[in-house]
């Protein structure tokens, strides 16, 4: 359940691109390399997002989060949980069931998923395409290079000419599914202290707390 959430949330990618192979698409690549500069030089950063999946059937199913970074630290706002980090310890906090959930943070290899490379993930383990631009956004292309390991085949990205900042990324799922992750407000470098990435079990009366460390 929770590594679906990190999922979610991962493919909200906002970061940089380092060449992976000689065969790389040069336009793209200096987008991205532009990108880096910006999103590396955020202290921190906070974002809203929508999240669209369209299914083969055409339905749609719509829900909103919000994330929030610092370093290795994280907070995660979706429907149903509010996840905190504070770059050792994980808290789930599943609010109707009024439960918190914990575990010990997960340490992965170069291509794993977490919050806080949500805005780099694609530094490593992609080859990338530029699509086209207009006067307002570029769009850009990007293909894992372990397809075998990953539920998605292609992802593609929108960004802001001026701002320098993804405005949206859509993946392309195997079984036919689309996601659409929509970037509503971006905001780096702000103060956000280091409590809100911790969870008081204190402040929430009666909950039920499930230690899984």
């Amino acid at each position: 359940m929770f590594t679906k959430k990190l999922s979610i949330i991962a493919l909200l990618a906002i970061g940089t691109l380092n060449s992976v192979a000689q065969d790389q698409d040069p336009k793209a690549k200096k987008i991205l390399d532009e990108l880096s500069v910006k999103t590396k030089a955020y202290t921190t950063i906070k974002a809203e997002f929508t999240w669209v999946i369209e299914k083969k059937d055409k339905t749609k199913d719509t829900q909103s989060g919000k994330i929030q970074t610092k370093g290795n630290k994280y907070k995660l706002e979706i429907p149903g949980h509010v996840i905190y980090c504070d770059g050792k310890t994980v808290w789930d906090h599943i609010k109707d069931a009024n439960e918190v959930q914990i575990k010990d943070m997960e340490a992965g290899g170069e291509d794993a998923i977490s919050p806080t490379n949500i805005f780099t993930i694609y530094e490593k383990g992609f080859k990338y395409k530029f699509d086209g631009e207009d006067a307002t956004t570029q769009n850009i292309s990007l293909f894992p290079t372990n397809p075998d390991k990953k539920k998605f085949h292609t992802i593609k990205l929108t960004i802001d000419k001026t701002k320098k900042q993804i405005t949206s990324v859509k993946m392309f799922m195997k079984d036919g599914t689309t996601q659409t992750y929509t970037i509503k407000t971006f905001a780096g470098s702000i103060p956000i202290a280091d409590t809100e990435f911790v969870f008081d079990t204190k402040a929430h009366k009666g909950i039920s707390i499930e230690d899984l460390r």
